[in-house]
């Protein structure tokens, strides 16, 4: 070693810490390089994409490779660190050369290069995968012996390194990864991918009409009533009873009444029973994903809801479930939305039969949607009694003001504006109320 000039020894060092600054870097790198992107590059048939994922399928061995030419080029750099203080210093100088490499490591050999790694993961971890393949391949021998050692120890703690950790998403991981997509999915995209995660969540009954508010036709009614309903109607299709709507008999379509009545010069209850259609039911509790695939697998587009004992409970139609993804087509929920209206002291009025979801999605609440379904029965659940008008509370931060009580619910509240900003003594005087569970 004392033939070796120490320009040469100066150099050799040098070249020690670049092999260690790119042993850490792409560690880095490819430990935290998105798999999700890897593999969709992987798929298109980049190489350098594709010699990762054949290095990560086997982490223990892509670990092992690394830190044994970390650990030696560390080792060396450091014996000639060691050499190269001996010629310059002597015994005393043995000491500071530990410190400087110390440091010299630290800043350019870890920090730097596994902090690039870190914000540019594929910058190094595509060339880097052209390097270890060769080399995993040539030092496999030492390196599965490694592994193997490496395994024994973790067994012998209770921990199975045979497999890969699983890279799925769960639902709400997913909803994270979409919600910081940012600029690369548009926002509406965003809101309809969102929409999808959500119907695994909401049931019928959280979009269903409720049968107080349903249009259908009665056969006990008079002819001219029935006559003027059909006319009059709003949707395609409509449930037919027979002495109210707990005796649901099928649906008419209005296509079909249109084609009876080409036909025919009048419409008449036996004519109505004979083209109605057999009632498609469901029950409450429903998943809003299943139901979904219940309307495309049945060929249906409205189905009855009934509870346990067979109650008609509402209606729900495959367009209102196809809102819960697209969303409505409006854009001022107080100008568009029959249950939202505006005041002329510029406040809003809000029917209070008006669903928590669609309320949440027209005004960007967050009221809790896995307790009571409408604007009143939440009210009336934190109220705990039906209030009086002109009672004024505040529901998750926003103050609503109740204007009218009928039949036992409350009918109609006024919305003035903005989350309240509350003071500690008004917090403890009216806590808001939370979601359950």
């Amino acid at each position: 070693m004392n033939e070796i000039p120490l320009s040469a020894l100066f150099l050799s060092l040098l070249f020690l810490l670049v092999l260690s600054a790119f042993f850490s870097g792409s560690e880095t790198a490819l430990m935290t390089i998105n798999r999700y992107r890897l593999r969709h590059r992987a798929d298109q048939g980049h190489r350098g994409a594709r010699l990762a994922q054949a290095l990560l399928d086997r982490p223990d061995r892509l670990i092992g490779l690394i830190l044994l030419g970390n650990n030696f080029v560390n080792i060396l750099a450091s014996s000639l660190a060691t050499i190269i203080a001996l010629r310059i210093g002597g015994d005393n100088a043995i000491a500071v050369a530990a410190g400087l490499l110390t440091l010299v490591i630290l800043i350019f050999s870890e920090v730097t290069p596994k902090t690039l790694a870190a914000l540019h993961p594929e910058r190094l971890a595509y060339p880097a995968a052209f390097i270890y393949t060769p080399l995993i391949k040539l030092f496999s021998p030492l390196v599965i012996l490694v592994s193997l050692i490496a395994k024994i120890i973790l067994r012998s703690i209770g921990v199975h390194a045979d497999g890969t950790a699983s890279q799925t998403l769960s639902r709400e991981e997913l909803r994270t990864v979409v919600n910081e997509a940012g600029a690369m999915i548009p926002e509406r995209s965003r809101t309809m991918l969102l929409g999808i995660l959500d119907l695994e969540r909401a049931t019928v009954e959280d979009i269903m009409i409720p049968r107080h508010e349903v249009e259908g036709i009665d056969l006990q009614d008079p002819l001219d009533d029935i006559l003027r309903t059909l006319h009059n109607a709003s949707y395609t299709i409509l449930p037919l009873f027979d002495g109210g709507v707990d005796n649901v008999i099928g649906t008419l379509h209005i296509r079909d009444i249109l084609r009876l009545s080409r036909d025919r010069e009048e419409l008449s209850k036996e004519q109505l029973r004979e083209i109605s259609r057999a009632p498609y039911f469901v029950p409450e509790g429903t998943r809003l994903y299943q139901q979904l695939l219940n309307f495309q697998r049945e060929r249906q587009r409205v189905a009855l809801v009934v509870d346990e004992y067979g109650d008609f409970l509402g209606l729900v139609a495959l367009t209102d479930l196809l809102e819960e993804i697209v969303g409505e087509f409006t854009t001022d929920p107080a100008d568009n939305i029959p249950e939202i209206m505006r005041h002329a002291d510029g406040g809003l009025l809000i029917d209070c039969g008006i669903t928590i979801r669609d309320l949440n999605r027209f005004m960007r609440w967050k009221l809790p949607t896995d307790g009571p379904k409408t604007l009143n029965g939440l009210i009336l659940d934190y109220m705990e009694t039906i209030p009086e008008p002109g009672t004024s509370l505040m529901l998750h931060g926003h103050v609503l003001e109740i204007l009218h009580t009928a039949d036992n619910a409350v009918k109609t509240v006024r919305y003035r504006g903005g989350p309240l900003h509350m003071t500690e003594d008004d917090t403890a005087t009216h806590p808001p109320p939370q979601p359950e569970g």
